[in-house]
């Protein structure tokens, strides 16, 4: 009889403890409230959805005991309802059953008004969500909808426990510190401890439906120093297990792999690294009013003269190459992949122009006057303030960008911030991505899974941050066009792939042309693991900690 390899041969925290940094520290884990990845990632070691996404991209059930489809009557003749079966198997870790109504609860978590829900738009159009028995939901909705898997589907709008949240509903969500920080899951883990911007700690949930798994007793997420010392800790002293986006200049990352504590993995999902321009005022003498559309309009970054001449004066494939290596390709498109929504109508950004750029600006009327290398207009200055977080690659990034601008005589203020504040989500910071006090300002976003409607609902006008909803939402640079948005209203109700394809290009294109953003780097994910973890399987499509119930170390 052949023997199993020792790691198959696993039960439950066998492998004892798995220490994994996310240098951007994790400040809350409810990814309804949260804005991105470092909160939604370490939140999905506890919260699941119904069906998530694979490494390759592909639609696998979860909580669901099956994809509802056509074929099988989960999803109705005429496009209006999708019903969802339970698998009959599920405890939340408190050991009480999860049902039906918990999922119902959490649509209505969402779609509840004043509660600042993030992932809103993945349930556009759903008027009604209802639990047909203990096992079975039906979501309705307004119109036929071809591809209806955007509610509870992927890491970012898991099941909720109803017990827990139902005194968190609209305005009370963001009080909610308990719910919002230690969340009863299904998932493999439990959290024993949390310190917001600090460190999270969980031990393995008694009621997990597989008795063999997880593979570690304990887990904990470490937040706090930065990419570089994270990628050490992994691949040179053998400290932690697992460091999470490592933004590290490529040759510097590689000379650590040779340490031959860890290894480098990679893969290519939607990410993009992308600058955002404030549509509106940022100045601080409007004070309550500043970055609002009620703010009035920027005064030159809505100038299309402006915003091609800045991005023609970028090289990113020097961007792509300095920061990025083999982790990065220059793009002139927020949408990127899959392949068949790739646009190839604004490609021109591919090359540097410095020469065209000028000939814009001078064109357009912004000229250096008084000669000290900066362009004005009317009495207004071509001087941005420019804001990301604090990251070795960005800084660089930065410092180019300000160099080329320069050149084409555009002032710019450089400004850093710490990552935990950046994306921290907190309504009372000025410091905020969302708030978005500077005129122009460098991250990555993107969105799981392979369909983008919701992540094009994105950048609807009701998508804008501002202060009646606690400036929760993603549409960064307060673009609002109707035209797009009645575009976002036909890529709901069309169902043929290749037509879904053809709006979704065209949105993008509508984004690009009018300059609300400038994409840089089509990023793809830098982590690294020791040579002793076992079962990790690299997802561009989901969470990078997806699978970790199935992670074990090497005996």
């Amino acid at each position: 009889m052949a023997m199993l390899p020792v790691a198959a041969c696993a039960e439950r925290g066998a492998s004892g403890h798995l220490d994994i940094l996310y240098w951007q520290a994790p400040t809350l884990l409810n990814p309804y409230l949260s804005s991105g990845p470092k909160d939604i990632e370490p939140a999905s070691l506890v919260l699941e959805p119904l069906a998530r996404y694979d490494e390759t991209g592909a639609m696998v059930p979860w909580l669901a005991a099956e994809i509802p489809t056509r074929a099988n009557g989960g999803i109705s003749e005429d496009l209006t309802t999708i019903t969802w079966t339970l698998r009959p198997d599920l405890y939340w870790s408190d050991g009480t059953n999860l049902t039906a109504d918990d999922v119902v609860f959490t649509a209505k978590y969402c779609m509840t008004e004043d509660g600042g829900c993030q992932q809103a738009g993945k349930f556009s159009d759903v008027i009604a969500v209802e639990a047909l028995d203990a096992l079975t939901v039906r979501l309705t909705f307004a119109a036929p909808k071809p591809f209806p898997y955007g509610p509870l589907v992927g890491v970012e709008t898991p099941i909720l426990q109803k017990a827990q949240f139902l005194p968190c509903l609209g305005a009370a969500a963001q009080s909610c510190t308990t719910q919002n920080t230690a969340p009863i899951g299904t998932g493999p883990y439990r959290v024993t401890e949390f310190r917001a911007g600090d460190v999270a700690t969980y031990a393995a949930n008694p009621h997990y439906r597989d008795p063999d798994k997880p593979g570690f007793a304990t887990v904990t997420i470490k937040g706090g120093g930065d990419a570089i010392s994270a990628a050490r800790a992994v691949l040179e002293t053998g400290e932690a297990d697992y460091a999470w986006n490592l933004q590290v200049d490529p040759a510097v990352l590689d000379a650590m792999a040779d340490g031959g504590s860890g290894q480098i993995i990679r893969s290519f999902g939607t990410p993009v690294e992308r600058l955002m321009i404030n549509r509106t005022d940022p100045s601080p003498t409007l004070g309550a009013l500043r970055s609002t559309r009620e703010g009035g309009a920027h005064p030159f970054l809505t100038d299309p003269a402006v915003l091609k001449a800045m991005s023609l004066a970028i090289d990113r494939a020097a961007v792509a190459a300095l920061g990025y290596g083999a982790a990065g390709k220059p793009t002139c498109d927020i949408l990127p992949a899959p392949a068949i929504y790739a646009s190839s109508a604004n490609d021109d950004c591919l090359t540097q122009d410095l020469e065209q750029a000028r000939q814009l600006l001078e064109s357009a009327g912004w000229v250096d006057a008084d000669g000290d290398g900066v362009r004005e207009k009317n009495g207004i200055r071509l001087s941005v303030l420019f804001q990301t977080s604090i990251n070795p690659v960005r800084q660089d990034t930065q410092a180019l960008l300000k160099s080329w601008w320069a050149d084409i005589g555009i002032e710019t203020e450089l400004r850093q911030i710490d990552p935990s504040v950046f994306f921290g989500g907190d309504p009372a910071s000025p410091d905020t991505f969302q708030k978005f006090y500077a005129d122009i300002q460098m991250f990555t976003n993107f969105f799981p899974g392979t369909d983008p409607e919701a992540y094009l609902n994105n950048w609807t006008c009701k998508g804008i941050p501002e202060p009646a909803n606690s400036w929760l939402g993603f549409n960064i640079p307060r673009y609002c066009n109707p035209a797009y948005d009645a575009l976002a209203a036909e890529l709901a109700k069309t169902s043929a792939l290749e037509d879904r394809a053809a709006i979704a290009r065209q949105m993008n294109d509508m984004l690009m042309q009018a300059g609300a953003l400038i994409p840089l780097v089509h990023r793809g994910d830098v982590s690294a693991i020791s040579n002793t973890l076992l079962g990790v399987k690299m997802n561009s499509w989901d969470s990078e900690l997806w699978n970790i119930a199935d992670w074990t170390r090497a005996r």
